[in-house]
């Protein structure tokens, strides 16, 4: 099944540009990166990030995939497909408690063979500590750990190779940020003189820096890359949205085609748009903004 995977899998990713009055207007040139389109079932940052974590499990003999997640995260639904094509048994703990029946996206991860558990929030907070680990150890024996979202030295090594797809006409790359793991890899990938600004999707996402750079330390040794963060564009939170951001994705999806996904791309494209419209970039700068996923999605 793998084989049939990687034969499926869209790489490079295509890249269209935007035609909008105001970017003509700023001088500024748009470009999008649809990394949405790479797989249906592993779209985007998905892919890229796990590619490496399965490698790494297979070569350790792992025999069963762990990780964690909200109940409509998409990082889980990709992780039981990767798991299925790749021959992995996959384990997927939500936070909260369960409930029946199943929505559509838990409803698919057990289909692809993800056997779920759950964790009360207080618990699922402390996910990461020795206790919260060594019970899941306990419950179902060994396990390769992904982290949520997928976010780890892997993924940012998987993420890095997007740059090499990039022209290097392009100046500024705009993503959304959740965990950083994308922001880390494509930064550090980056052609000399490009700029990564990451767009964080949840309040006070100023403290992802820290979490950013000691990813990039772990893989690099230092921080690396020309990238910085735009921290006011979360519209209240992560998974928070506001009759603004509905009307601009409207407006999007009615001047492009595209209905971006409200949790991350659409914040991270309002971003795009309002610093170009306020003179940000200089007259020629050409921007790319990366498209991980589209459409109706809750959760990475």
């Amino acid at each position: 099944m793998k084989d049939r995977l990687i034969a499926e899998l869209r790489l490079p990713s295509p890249v269209v540009e935007i035609d909008d009055a105001r970017f003509a207007k700023a001088g500024v040139r748009v470009l999008i990166k649809r990394d949405d389109l790479i797989h249906p079932e592993i779209p985007g940052n998905k892919w890229r990030k796990l590619k490496y974590n399965i490698a790494t499990a297979r070569e350790l003999e792992f025999e069963t995939l762990l990780t964690f997640g909200g109940a409509y995260s998409n990082h889980i639904r990709a992780t039981a497909a990767v798991g299925a094509y790749f021959g992995f048994r996959s384990i997927g703990v939500i936070r909260g408690e369960e409930h029946l029946p199943l929505n559509p996206s838990l409803k698919y991860a057990v289909s692809r063979g993800m056997q779920l558990a759950y964790l009360d929030r207080a618990t699922y907070r402390a996910k990461t500590s020795d206790a919260v680990i060594g019970a899941l150890h306990r419950e179902f024996g060994d396990f390769y750990l992904v982290p949520e979202g997928g976010s780890n030295t892997e993924a940012v090594r998987g993420c890095a190779e997007l740059s090499k797809e990039l022209d290097e006409a392009v100046d500024v790359v705009f993503c959304a940020v959740g965990t950083g793991g994308t922001l880390a890899g494509v930064a550090a990938g980056a052609a000399q003189g490009q700029v990564t600004v990451g767009v964080p999707v949840l309040k006070g996402g100023a403290f992802l820096e820290d979490d950013i750079v000691r990813l990039q330390e772990q893989v690099y040794g230092a921080r690396s890359g020309s990238w910085r963060l735009e921290c006011d564009y979360h519209f209240g939170g992560y998974a928070k949205r506001t009759p603004e951001l509905d009307d601009f994705i409207d407006d999007f999806e009615q001047r492009h085609g595209l209905r971006l996904d409200w949790v991350y791309e659409a914040k991270m494209m309002y971003a795009l748009i309002d610093q170009v419209v306020r003179g940000t970039f200089p007259r020629g700068t050409t921007v790319l903004a990366l498209i991980s996923s589209s459409g109706e999605v809750s959760e990475g």
